[in-house]
């Protein structure tokens, strides 16, 4: 194959799919595109709403998506749509920018989208993938509880059967609480509502072959119908007949810069979730994702949705698995379901208008119930209390600060606990313990002792300017308390992988402060590029060769001038002693 034919295959993973497709495939992929559809329709007029925009809008941004990531996505079955972990982050964009006006919103929703595909499209360009590791799993799990909350707490009222003007959660549920009080609940819709939840989740727990979602918004339509129902009860209302076209009049640039934060907090939210599921469906079956390729990908996908009347979208943790579990075997099963919704919406346009809204509230809160990671939360109570605070005060973040917000206030608060990690490092006086090979913590081995007239000292971060002052201090401190015949300090220093010029400075304010004493700075297991970096600084002079040892036990070798007697005593363990300084970490 020529080198340009190869060049469109890797930018266009759907063309290659399409030249090495399977006959075999066909039939599992149309079977996966038929169970999909059936929760990409009313998942997509659901997100829609919760978004704050039109239902069609979310059938639009389902499927122009979806052929779009068929041709660019590098997974051959991750399906792409709405999702409930951005829908309310649009609304907090868009609504206050809007102003009640539905096409100003949609306009402003397909720009959202536009931004957050460029933003998407030049990080996979420029190779950015790594940016999602600032939402961590604390933070991830926090926020996704919250956004499960906060998405169930806005479809309340609907399956209650009336409507609120709440733009907070917390005046949402006084409006809920108020509308309780004063019997605005409607029984009806009600009755379909907690039906609705109900066929769902029975049928979820006995692993219906037919999904739940579709026995309830079918059956709600079907009763709709029958008994006449239509005038008594909130319903969805009829689609608009026609296809996914642009909807971006009357936009200027000062939108452009009221939506530039929310666009960069949708497209870091949207492609961490897309870049998880990615790898995870890519290690189940064996194959291998580039996390900037899939950037680039979901980014052109956003960028179609919004030239086509959609909004953001991104990889769905709920619709994916079910296409897997279908037997989907390519991208085939994405552009049969977006054929599909587009027979739908040309062909039975008028079905929405049976269907109860409190059905596809339902529907939309039992999508969100899956966000929900209680376990999650009590594993990082386990683990790690810094991390379950990371994930708590995300969860409160969001409530207090909106979804956006909520994102950088953790993602502050999660670099500050990685700061004061750095800041006070554990740190370690090592000695020998007898028979037992390498240099241990003085403060977990009781039996272990100091090398007469050498003080080990181990620093576990890199040195910076935050900590620079508690390593010297930290020194000073240790020879002090080793007494008068010390005259030799030995840094293990290999958990020191940087050292910047602040810190640099206090290393040499220890060096000179040991020399006035007397006692000599051995620098043991320093890795290369830290040795570098103090060339860089100019510190050979200072440092020469003879100043570093390959590993503590070398440097305790060399300044004892014996080697170690409590070992058994063969050649092979004196060797195994002089190389084993990686010991020291224990």
């Amino acid at each position: 194959m020529s080198a340009t034919g190869e060049r469109v295959r890797r930018l266009l993973p759907g063309v290659d799919t399409a030249l090495r497709y399977r006959r075999e495939w066909l039939l599992p992929d149309i079977r996966a595109g038929i169970a999909v559809t059936a929760l990409l329709i009313p998942a997509g007029m659901g997100y829609a709403q919760v978004a704050g925009l039109p239902p069609e809008t979310g059938l639009y941004a389902t499927i122009v998506p979806l052929i779009a990531y068929a041709i660019v996505g590098p997974s051959r079955i991750l399906v792409l749509g709405p999702d409930s972990a951005l829908a309310p982050i649009i609304a907090a964009a868009i609504l206050p920018l809007a102003m009640g006006d539905d096409d100003r919103a949609v306009a402003l929703a397909g720009l959202l989208a536009i931004m957050v595909g460029v933003i998407l499209l030049l990080g996979g360009i420029l190779r950015l993938g790594f940016v999602t590791d600032l939402l961590s799993k604390p933070i991830r799990v926090g926020y996704l509880n919250a956004v499960a909350l906060l998405v169930t707490i806005s479809q309340v009222p609907k399956l209650l059967g009336f409507s609120t003007d709440a733009t907070t959660p917390f005046t949402e549920v006084a409006a809920i609480a108020q509308g309780i009080a004063d019997g605005a609940i409607q029984p009806l819709a009600l009755a379909f509502g907690l039906g609705s939840l109900a066929v769902i989740i029975v049928l979820t727990i006995v692993k219906s072959p037919v999904p739940g979602v579709l026995v309830a918004v079918v059956g709600a339509i079907v009763l709709t119908a029958v008994l006449g129902l239509s005038d008594d009860l909130p319903v969805v209302g009829a689609l608009p007949q026609g296809l996914p076209a642009p909807a971006l009049g009357g936009l200027q640039w000062s939108d452009v810069a009221a939506l530039a934060l929310p666009a960069a907090g949708i497209a870091l939210v949207a492609f961490t979730d897309s870049a998880v599921l990615s790898r995870t469906l890519a290690a189940r079956r064996g194959e291998t994702v580039s996390g900037s390729r899939e950037m680039a990908a979901i980014g052109a996908s956003n960028l179609a949705s919004g030239f086509f009347g959609g909004f953001p979208i991104s990889a769905s943790a709920s619709r994916t698995p079910v296409a897997e579990q279908a037997g989907s075997k390519s991208q085939v099963t994405g552009l049969v379901g977006a054929l599909l919704i587009l027979l739908f919406m040309l062909l039975t346009p008028w079905l929405t208008d049976l269907l109860p809204s409190a059905t596809l509230a339902a529907v939309v809160i039992m999508a969100a119930s899956r966000l929900i990671d209680v376990k999650g939360f009590v594993r990082l109570v386990r683990m790690d209390r810094i991390d379950a605070l990371l994930s708590a005060a995300a969860f409160v973040g969001v409530f207090a600060f909106g979804v956006l917000g909520g994102i950088a206030v953790t993602i502050g608060l999660s670099l500050l606990a990685f700061v004061i990690q750095a800041w006070r490092p554990y740190r370690a006086e090592l000695g020998r313990v007898t028979g037992k090979r390498g240099y241990h913590d003085l403060s977990r081995n009781a039996e272990g002792e100091r090398i007469p007239g050498v003080v080990i000292l181990r620093f576990d971060a890199p040195l910076f300017f935050a900590n620079g002052g508690i390593f010297e201090d930290f020194v000073r401190a240790r020879v002090e308390a080793a007494g008068p015949d010390v005259h030799t300090v030995i840094l293990a220093a290999e958990p020191i992988t940087d050292i910047d010029t602040t810190a640099v400075e206090e290393l040499v304010d220890v060096d000179d402060w040991l020399a006035k004493r007397g006692i000599r700075l051995i620098i043991a297991e320093m890795k290369d590029p830290v040795v570098d970096v103090l060339r860089d600084y100019g510190l050979t002079g200072r440092f020469p060769p003879d100043r570093f040892a390959p590993t503590v036990g070398a440097a305790v070798d060399d300044v004892t001038g014996t080697l170690r007697q409590d070992l058994e005593g063969t050649k092979w363990d004196q060797d195994d002693e002089a190389d084993g300084g990686a010991e020291t970490r224990r």
